[in-house]
Formats: structure tokens, C-alpha cells, sequence
């Protein structure tokens, strides 16, 4: 793989140099990557999470809010990601 930056149209095409040896076998067509709902789910997961993360301090569950607060910042990371590959034009 070249060290060189790629480029929005490039993403819409599609990657080089993947190879499905199933492709075409019953009919089958090629996945598409659905970076939108990745997106929705892990904005519901992220407030979801932090305002479960308030609450249990609040209710003094100190252990069930460090988790819900390692959940919601998972769930920041993963959607900072998801984000980046849409704005380099990744489909979905």
C-alpha cells in the first residue's frame, strides 16, 4: 500500500485491492459500511451513558458511575472516529 494520502473520490469508488473469494456466491452483494447508524448509536450510547453516569454519582453508586463513565468515553472515541472517516468521504 502506497504511503500517499487518499482522496474523497477514491472512497466513493471503494478501496483497492480487496478480494471476496464469496463474492457472487448465491447472490450475495457487497456489504456497505453503515457509518450513520454507527453514528446515531454511539451519540444514544455517549448520553445515554453520561447522564446514567450522573445519576448513579448522585445516588452514590460510585462504582456504576466510573463504569458508565468508561462506557460514555468508549462511545466519545468511537464516534470522534466515525466522524473522521465521514468527513474523508467514506460512504455509509
Amino acid at each position: 500500500m502506497s504511503a500517499r494520502r487518499r482522496t474523497r473520490a477514491e472512497y466513493e469508488r471503494g478501496l483497492p485491492g480487496y478480494h471476496d473469494p464469496t463474492a457472487g456466491v448465491g447472490g450475495s452483494t457487497p456489504g456497505l459500511s453503515a457509518l450513520t447508524l454507527r453514528a446515531v448509536l454511539a451519540g444514544f450510547g455517549l448520553v445515554v451513558s453520561a447522564v446514567g453516569a450522573v445519576l448513579a454519582a448522585r445516588a452514590g453508586l460510585v462504582w456504576f458511575a466510573v463504569v458508565l463513565g468508561v462506557v460514555a468515553v468508549v462511545a466519545l472515541v468511537d464516534l470522534a472516529w466515525i466522524l473522521h472517516r465521514k468527513r474523508r468521504g467514506e460512504p455509509g
